[in-house]
């Protein structure tokens, strides 16, 4: 079972900045990609920013520009920089991790797993 461990939420005013981390702890397995996704009051959970092991990434169009994701392959880390905060940032940030499970070195099933959520809420 895959573990995230996310930090780095809180409060900032508009035109702040805020780093999100998450961790993954797990054995066994191989990370094909780490992402933030976040879920706003009364909306759907979207993707904010993915990226792959092998360096590919997307950013949802409301945060190109202003936001940066980046990993940390050997810590299994993924960091979420974000700058030019706006209000309508604000929402429960989520960390996801995708890959394998591995059974005696031999792919076993893929598996999709969140963090808890880390509250970010920008002030006008």
């Amino acid at each position: 079972q895959v573990q995230l461990v996310e930090s780095g939420g809180g409060l900032v005013q508009a035109g702040g900045s805020l780093r999100l981390s998450c961790a993954a702890s797990a054995s066994g397995l191989r990370i094909i990609a780490m992402g933030w996704y976040r879920q706003a009051p009364g909306k759907q959970r979207e993707l904010v920013a993915r990226e792959t092991s092998g360096g590919s990434t997307n950013y949802a169009d409301s945060v190109k520009g202003r936001f940066t994701i980046s990993r940390d392959d050997a810590k299994n880390t993924v960091y979420l920089q974000m700058n030019s905060l706006k209000p309508e940032d604000t929402g429960v940030y989520y960390c996801n991790a995708e890959g394998t499970y591995y059974r005696d070195h031999i792919p076993w099933t893929a598996f999709s797993s969140w963090g808890q959520g880390t509250q970010v809420t920008v002030s006008s």
